[in-house]
């Protein structure tokens, strides 16, 4: 990512934003433009960055004219604006839709429109057989990539997207939920034992993204080969750390949640690209006109796993303490500063 570039992160406030900032700072972007539609986080941000190469805009994504004044002059675009709680999609899917979908349109357009040179944007394991209305809005912001992506002549914006599993301490995880609950000497709050996720540290978030900027033909997909745990494990984990012992209460499944999530189908993993530490899955370019195509089936897919939470290499509770312990968040609450 060349330090010369100028930047836009929308939802730049959030937990990725913020972090994929420091790293352009560190590499010493000349401007970074948060958009986002939060006063009160703007100005937080601000008041601790206190760096002149970033502007910060207000603005929402479901508003063209606002994107499209962040946008001029841009070189690249992270794309990270979102509605992300399952529960509160369930429960206002409109709402999604509107953020996650058509606000992902203007984005993208938007992008296209001022021939900005790359743009990546941020989706989920939820978005792969979606049961929930954040899963699904999220797979339709993928096809909204992809539908633009067969629109673009050669040479011109290149539209990607990742998909990353649960990012580990992000707002609103489960992780901080369940720290808070030990300092507050209550039990921690499970939905199912057996439950598996993706496990991501933010910053292996920000160097999928990355990987994904510098790699991306039109139209593709990016997954990491990401390691997974149960929910019991990392609750008992967390504990640990924390240096208490493991009180855990299990409360059921949540609306719209699966059991294992899964961040690429037996249909991609036939077509994906193995690049080490990730997956590229190119998308379908072909147009409607399917006579021109002729097809007996692919009996491979019917012989592939997808790669899901459940066969993904699972992390043994030691492994899951170990990466708890790397990341500054945790580091902060340990009781007494203890750090490895």
């Amino acid at each position: 990512m060349s330090s010369t570039k100028s930047v836009l992160i929308t939802g730049g406030t959030g937990s990725f934003g913020q972090t994929m900032l420091h790293r352009l700072l560190d590499l010493g972007c000349p401007e970074i433009r948060i958009l986002s539609r939060d006063e009160e986080k703007q100005d937080a941000l601000r008041n601790r960055i206190r760096d002149q190469r970033v502007q910060y805009i207000i603005g929402d994504v479901r508003d063209r004219r606002s994107v499209d004044l962040a946008m001029a002059g841009v070189d690249l675009v992270f794309h990270a604006a979102a509605l992300k709680q399952v529960p509160s999609c369930e429960f206002f899917p409109v709402e999604a839709v509107r953020t996650n979908v058509l606000g992902s349109g203007h984005v993208v357009e938007s992008a296209v429109k001022h021939g900005v040179e790359r743009i990546v944007c941020l989706s989920t394991d939820k978005a792969v057989q979606p049961v929930n209305a954040m899963g699904m809005t999220k797979a339709l912001m993928e096809k909204v990539v992809q539908s633009t992506a067969r629109r673009i002549p050669e040479g011109g914006t290149i539209v990607a997207c990742v998909r990353y599993g649960n990012v580990m301490c992000s707002r609103g995880s489960v992780i901080p939920l369940f720290i808070r609950q030990i300092l507050a000497g209550e039990p921690m709050t499970i939905t199912e034992p057996s439950m598996t996720r993706f496990m991501l540290p933010l910053r292996d978030a920000v160097s999928l993204v990355e990987f994904a900027l510098a790699n991306a033909q039109q139209g593709d997909t990016f997954i990491q080969k990401a390691p997974a745990c149960t929910i019991q494990d990392l609750a008992t984990a967390t504990a640990n750390v924390m240096g208490v012992k493991p009180n855990i209460k299990v409360i059921g499944i949540r609306h719209g949640e699966k059991v294992f999530e899964t961040l690429a189908s037996a249909e991609e993993i036939v077509h994906a690209q193995d690049m080490g530490d990730y997956y590229r899955i190119p998308y379908d370019d072909r147009d409607l006109n399917y006579a021109k195509f002729f097809s007996e089936g692919e009996t491979s897919v019917a012989q592939t796993d997808p790669f899901h939470s459940h066969n993904a290499r699972q992390l043994s509770v030691p492994e899951v303490e170990s990466l708890l312990r790397s990341i500054e968040y945790v580091q902060d609450r340990i009781p007494g500063g203890a750090r490895d």
